[in-house]
């Protein structure tokens, strides 16, 4: 057994994830759901230090060894016109190596494809300002940004930077130029990429994921210079974003912040991928625009009028996470039940029902 024979079944069985962990057989999520390959032999920490060091550069490995961890990317080419993309974490537990390896859809879906809403299209218009999609990992956040980010691409003459840990999607030739930077391989800090970028005479920056203060400060900062900035928080919802954000920053900062983020902010996107009716899943969306009101709300630091806000203000497109879970039920595309258990707020989708 091999790396490749591995990838390639991945891609046969249509899964998102490879696990390949020590003393387990590998393991595939499917549609959401982990399938572990029990025709298969078990695997064990040697074996899966040399498939991961087979896909590692030297400087690579030097990393994974000395930090226990690493994220990196790695292609798979099927055929002269098939390759395949995979985003990696390999890390060690129980002082043996292990990975979860990533499938990257070779083609970039449009928003219209993923079943998204529509107007989520409308943020490739935009010219400046902050936009977040927010969600728990493997909710599709990377791929709702992509469609948005290659839709810029194929429309406009801009200049698009992209900061990654790793790099996952890559992009066709489009009207735009696009210069994609990966974490270790094309810059040693985010600090230091994200310095860089404003001297790189960007229109559209991507940055793969606020981690920490830095980011979220340089990501605010890129924003407020007057450029179109894109992100990524693990966060579940609109007011818990605005909350974690203002959050990283000290005391003595919240009311320079929240002035700061008021500024900037043009929408918020919290995802969640959820099973269908048809054993698929698609993705659930809590959308908030960047309104005067919103704006306003932010300034003044009530934060907790955020989801009544949303709910009333649905003639602009802002809708809360089980207005689009009702939506959902309603085209006969996710069951009642399935969309209870996933509700973030399980009273107001009742509320919606019997509404």
């Amino acid at each position: 057994m091999n790396i490749q024979e591995l990838l390639e079944l991945t891609i046969t069985r249509e899964a998102s994830d490879l696990h390949l962990i020590d003393a387990s057989p590998p393991t595939l999520r499917i549609q959401g759901t982990l399938v572990t390959l029990v025709t298969y032999p078990l695997l064990f920490g040697e074996e899966i230090e040399q498939m991961i060091f087979s896909l590692l550069n030297s400087t690579q490995k030097e990393v994974l060894l000395t930090n226990r961890e690493i994220d990196f990317s790695t292609n798979l080419k099927i055929s002269d016109d098939k390759l395949f993309r995979f985003r990696v974490n390999a890390y060690f537990q129980k002082g043996h190596m292990s990975a979860a390896l990533r499938l990257i859809p070779d083609k970039i879906k449009t928003v219209d494809e993923l079943s998204l809403p529509p107007l989520l299209n409308e943020f490739v218009k935009f010219r400046q300002g902050f936009i977040l999609l927010t969600g728990g990992s493997g909710q599709g956040k990377s791929t709702t940004l992509a469609s948005i980010i290659n839709e810029i691409n194929k429309t406009r003459k801009a200049h698009i930077v992209t900061i990654e840990d790793p790099i996952e999607y890559t992009y066709p030739k489009g009207k735009a130029i696009i210069s994609q930077r990966e974490m270790y391989q094309d810059t040693h800090s985010w600090r230091n990429a994200l310095r860089s970028a404003l001297r790189e005479d960007p229109d559209v920056v991507y940055i793969g994921e606020m981690r920490d203060y830095d980011t979220i400060s340089s990501a605010l900062t890129i924003a407020e210079t007057g450029h179109l900035v894109f992100s990524t928080l693990h966060t579940n919802s609109a007011a818990q974003t605005i909350d974690r954000i203002i959050d990283t920053f000290p005391a003595t900062s919240k009311d320079q912040i929240r002035m700061q983020l008021s500024m900037v902010i043009s929408g918020i996107v919290s995802q969640r991928l959820i099973p269908t009716i048809r054993g698929d899943r698609i993705p659930v969306c809590e959308i908030l625009i960047g309104t005067p009101s919103i704006k306003n709300i932010i300034r003044e630091g009530k934060i907790h009028l955020i989801d009544n806000i949303i709910q009333t203000s649905k003639d602009e497109g802002m809708m809360l996470f089980e207005d689009h879970l009702k939506e959902l039920v309603n085209q006969g595309i996710v069951a009642h039940e399935t969309a209870l258990e996933y509700a973030l707020r399980p009273d107001r989708y009742m509320q919606l029902l019997k509404g």
